[in-house]
């Protein structure tokens, strides 16, 4: 019987496809054609949901609202809000090491992440409606209040990047995925802060404006009692043991770490090139302004500039994300950095004006010079945050993550620092502006420079395990989605 059927099949494949056939075979290729077009067709509106499934999946849904909450709403949305305080914001930061070791060594009830993101938010919302509130406070209660917002804003963040750190070490293949996550929630946060602030404050004033600054930090008390995280026996354990001890483990695994060769030569790089990128912000941004040697723009134009330069943020994350996440971090970075040496020449053009020579008007090549420049920073900043979670032992990863967060900091710190200098040199001021092009020459020498620095960085896969076995310190620790009916504690 078996033979027979076989021999019928064989019989049946043999025969001659009639008119009726040939019809039905069209119209399934037809209507299988219209499919796959209809699927390409959405596929790009579809495309970042099914990334969002596949990362919400393999990590935790709550893990990405988390990164969404901090990234994007706490530290975009509300970062937007402090560019004219960028002194008063760098503070909290350059504590994130202290904010790592609480999360790290000091578990509360055995959670080490849960309540962190209960004390930042409180931190925030109490300071953030204080100074709404508050009415004509002090100076110096006023600027107590704003870096209290701030504060919770650097705790929350150092806490989410100890998952971060945490996820990237376990599943090293969406470390790149993961940093693309953040980068997007950040850069889309920044444009809703930029594309609304200068309304906020112009129509419903500068305390209801500061007043909305408490909705982000309480999200993220909302979300210390989502996100679920298992007590280990270690962090039990770790509540009994004198807070001394605990800080001296923490200690000694940082330097451990840092003392690998695989790690200090990298992170050595991250810092020289952001602090020998010097900054020519202040100078540039007064002659934007000035009416007779700039360009004359008004301070609502130079707002748009920021709001563009978000979306173009945006685009620097998706070209990374399609395209070059998967670049092994030495080849990339030095690419990165040339291209950026090489645009920032747009801004020696633009202060020299010869794009009004080449008949380009100032608004649109200024427009152009952001978005590259916003483009290309996004491009040399993702894969930097992508091998610093590589860099991160289990265990600490929130203090060391941390740490290289703060060598970060202090980079841009320098920076600053060293265009001050600049500029203080070849006497620019506000209303000098005659040695201007030589200092974003110089900058722009310097970025390229830099290339030379480029073999500190590991010529390693993202995907790679850059620190020796014996330095990783192993935790049980996991970061789970909270079940809704579940009774959690923090």
């Amino acid at each position: 019987m078996q033979d027979l059927n076989q021999k019928h099949e064989q019989d049946q494949s043999q025969k001659p496809l009639t008119k009726l056939d040939t019809e039905n075979q069209e119209q399934d290729d037809y209507h299988s054609q219209k499919y796959s077009q209809k699927t390409n067709f959405f596929s790009p509106v579809l495309e970042p949901f099914q990334w969002l499934q596949m990362l919400s999946s393999r990590l935790n849904p709550t893990f990405v609202l988390g990164v969404l909450l901090v990234y994007g709403l706490s530290q975009g949305f509300s970062g937007s809000y402090f560019k004219l305080f960028i002194g008063l914001y760098y503070i909290p930061w350059v504590m994130k090491p202290f904010w790592g070791l609480l999360t790290d060594v000091l578990p509360v009830k055995g959670y080490r992440r849960r309540p962190y993101f209960v004390l930042a938010g409180v931190v925030g919302a109490v300071s953030a409606v204080s100074v709404a509130a508050g009415g004509r406070l002090p100076v110096v209660l006023a600027l107590t209040f704003l870096i209290g917002v701030t504060a919770g804003v650097a705790i929350g963040d150092v806490t989410i990047d100890a998952c971060i750190a945490r996820n990237s070490i376990e599943i090293r293949s969406l470390a790149a995925d993961i940093q693309s996550l953040c980068g997007f929630c950040s850069s889309v946060g920044a444009l809703l802060g930029f594309s609304t602030s200068g309304f906020f404050v112009h129509h419903l004033g500068a305390q209801v404006a500061l007043g909305i600054l408490a909705i982000p930090p309480a999200t993220l008390i909302f979300l210390g009692f989502v996100i679920y995280e298992p007590r280990t026996i270690e962090d039990i354990h770790a509540e009994n043991k004198k807070p001394k001890e605990k800080l001296r483990e923490a200690v000694s695994g940082m330097f451990r770490t840092i003392q690998v060769p695989q790690v200090w030569k990298p992170s050595l790089y991250m810092y020289l090139s952001l602090a020998l990128s010097i900054s020519t912000h202040e100078g540039q941004f007064y002659w934007y302004t000035d009416p007779k040697a700039g360009p004359a723009f008004s301070q609502e134009f130079v707002g748009m500039i920021y709001a563009i330069g978000a979306v173009a943020s945006i685009v620097g994350v998706i070209i990374y994300h399609k395209a070059l996440k998967d670049y092994p971090f030495r080849a990339l970075l030095f690419f990165a950095q040339l291209v950026y040496g090489v645009s920032g020449m747009l801004d020696l053009i633009f202060i020299l004006r010869w794009n009004l020579a080449l008949g380009i008007p100032d608004y649109f090549f200024v427009i152009l010079e952001e978005c590259v420049s916003r483009i290309v920073s996004r491009i040399r900043w993702t894969p930097m945050m992508v091998l610093s979670s590589q860099l991160c032992p289990s265990g600490i990863e929130g203090t060391f993550f941390a740490l290289l967060m703060c060598i970060d900091s202090l980079g841009s710190l320098t920076s600053k620092w060293g265009g001050g200098m600049v500029l203080h040199l070849l006497h620019v001021t506000r209303s000098d502006f005659k040695n201007l092009w030589l200092t974003v020459l110089i900058r722009n020498v310097l970025r390229i420079l830099t290339l030379g620095l480029v073999f500190l960085v590991p010529n390693a896969d993202p995907s790679e395990a850059l620190i020796p076995t014996n330095v990783l310190m192993k935790t049980e620790e996991r970061v789970e989605m909270a079940p809704l009916n579940e009774k959690t504690e923090v």
